[in-house]
């Protein structure tokens, strides 16, 4: 991976994008230990009824702080009996290397201080669909059946996968 040099301030950023279920966090995670990188979770800010117009919080508490240098602060959407509320806040220091990982994570508007973008991918809808059950259980089957439909059009729109640095396929046992 040859990453560009820092845009978001003294941080470079990578964002890793692409649909539920198709090994984004896994990904971001390995990623993030070996650059020595802090992750952010688009999943901390989203809601089955919120997926991506959220992103005002995340400029606003993220993003905008460590371009300017200084620690950044959210409050980490925490799920009870399928309820999102805000929960805890969570602190940012200024790191070397952000991860930003999830859905919408790659989208068009933040192409200017991104440093580097990831598309993960596992093309079966319901291999991806069953991996995002296994991860949030049964009950969210109906709400994931309509955030795939939302993906589909969402990225359609955006064109994150053509904008990618890297295309990264998943394989079917990946978790």
């Amino acid at each position: 991976m040859r990453i560009r040099p820092p845009r978001l301030g003294r941080t470079t950023l990578v964002a890793v994008d692409g649909p539920s279920g198709s090994g984004k966090t896994h990904f971001a995670g390995v990623l993030a230990r070996d650059l020595g990188a802090t992750v952010v979770s688009t999943d901390d800010f989203a809601t089955w009824d919120d997926p991506v117009a959220w992103w005002p919080r995340l400029v606003a508490g993220v993003l905008a702080p460590l371009s300017e240098g200084r620690p950044g602060c959210y409050r980490k959407t925490e799920w009870s009996d399928g309820r999102p509320y805000l929960g805890d806040h969570r602190q940012i220091a200024v790191p070397d290397v952000l991860v930003l990982e999830g859905v919408s994570a790659g989208r068009r508007s933040i192409t200017p201080m991104l440093s580097y973008l990831v598309w993960c991918e596992l093309p079966d809808p319901s291999l991806r669909l069953a991996r995002a059950v296994a991860r949030d259980g049964e009950q969210a089957r109906e709400h994931l059946l309509t955030w795939q439909e939302f993906e589909q059009g969402w990225f359609a729109v955006d064109q994150t996968r053509a904008r990618a640095d890297e295309v990264r396929a998943a394989s079917d046992t990946e978790l």
